[in-house]
């Protein structure tokens, strides 16, 4: 089994960390900021140093090719190098520097493939500065029109489209990636799974579906020093009896369940007032179309009049359960016992490019831990020498998946 240089990665990660870096030791690197064109343009150079074909897409996303033997569809490694404000230092950049790092070992130790290696680094995963996250993955995979996705605008009533026309990174939709054999997105875990079951690995087989539901309550403002209690239309009550009923009736459904309540408005939103209405999201992940269906279910039976309110809910939005490639799964684990490292098969939670490439081409994800399972804060952290276990991985992975392939 081959092993990755794990002080050249480390030296990567230190690299590329001050791109944006903060006050407190994490990083700001919007899509398409200064910050976020530096790291591309350093990319783009130690690519072009390894010998790799460098070129990009109408969504400004980058290839980076090294030629196999063979005029064969590539194996594509990758993830996404823009991040959140005052994110941390190895979400997302951590998968397009591992697979630099693979096609360093590949040179150096001169491995002759059959299949092109390409590193894909995907333009505004985070959505946080043009919405949604996951743009240009999506535009790819035909989830999200690209009329709309460049009529997104940022704050300063930036859009998408002239910043990427600005940025220099903006190529022509034949470049788009179209066909692959393989496609695997190195990850942090952004979860304590991994660290609190003392894991090296994590084998992503998916990404949970999920639901999200607005539930509104009306009730009837009034002040609040003068309408006696048993008088009172009171939304905000009513709202938390309904939370409370709704976490007991989730909790009976499966174990392996995760949901939250995770924005709560009232209105008029004045502490002398009762307010007329108030408004939650719950939002729901798992595995199993049925237990989603079971929150429907939950949602749609809530009671229609508690504490004299009404109440309404509105889906906002859901996504199936995406399974990964077999094959490709399997070369991951099968690299992770290789090399004597702890794994386990699990799914993400969080949302990846991945779950989109998944619809055309065959995919799989390698998670590694999270210090305290932190992510989208600056103190996020991945020891080196879990990165460089993750690395590993990735380049034997890529290995086994060229020599199935060639002889299958």
């Amino acid at each position: 089994m081959k092993k990755c240089n794990a002080n050249r990665l480390q030296q990567l990660i230190e690299l590329f960390s001050g791109y944006g870096k903060t006050a407190n030791n994490g990083v700001t690197r919007l899509s398409l900021s200064a910050e976020d064109l530096a790291a591309r343009k350093k990319f783009q150079e130690l690519c072009e140093e390894l010998d790799m074909k460098v070129t990009y897409d109408d969504m400004g996303n980058i290839y980076a090719t090294l030629p196999g033997k063979e005029n064969l569809p590539p194996i594509v490694i990758g993830s996404h190098l823009d991040s959140v404000i005052k994110g941390g230092r190895f979400d997302g950049v951590l998968g397009v520097l591992t697979a630099l790092e693979a096609v360093y070992t590949i040179k150096e130790d001169n491995i002759e493939l059959d299949y092109p290696i390409t590193i894909v680094n995907f333009t505004n995963e985070e959505g946080a500065r043009f919405e949604p996250s996951l743009m240009s993955s999506g535009v790819l995979s035909g989830k999200f029109d690209k009329t709309k996705m460049l009529a997104s605008t940022d704050t300063n009533g930036i859009s998408f489209a002239q910043a990427l026309s600005e940025s220099g990174f903006e190529g022509p939709e034949t470049n788009r990636l179209q066909e692959a054999s393989a496609f695997i997105e190195l990850h942090i875990e952004q979860g304590p799974v991994l660290e609190r079951k003392n894991l090296d690995i994590g084998i992503v087989e998916g990404v949970l579906g999920m639901v999200c539901y607005e539930i509104s309550v009306y009730g009837e403002s009034n002040h609040a020093g003068t309408t006696p209690i048993n008088m009172r239309r009171d939304p905000m009550f009513a709202a938390a009896n309904l939370i409370a009923d709704i976490q007991k009736q989730l909790q009976r459904l499966d174990s392996d369940i995760v949901y939250t309540i995770g924005r709560i408005n009232a209105y008029p939103n004045i502490h002398t007032v009762i307010p007329s209405e108030v408004t939650f999201t719950l939002e729901a992940r798992h595995k199993d179309p049925k237990v989603i269906a079971e929150v429907t279910r939950i949602v749609n039976g809530l009671p229609e009049n508690p504490n004299f309110c009404s109440v309404e809910s509105k889906r906002l939005w859901d996504r199936d359960t995406v399974d990964f490639d077999a094959e490709v799964v399997d070369a991951v684990e099968y690299a992770c016992n290789e090399l004597g490292y702890r794994g386990h098969r699990m799914y993400s939670g969080a949302g990846h490019d991945a779950q989109f490439i998944a619809s055309f081409i065959p995919t799989a994800m390698i998670f590694v831990p999270s210090v305290n399972g932190y992510s989208h804060r600056e103190d996020e952290l991945t020891s080196y020498e879990d990165c460089a276990k993750g690395a590993d991985v990735l380049l034997n992975a890529i290995l086994k998946l060229c020599r199935e392939k060639v002889n299958s």
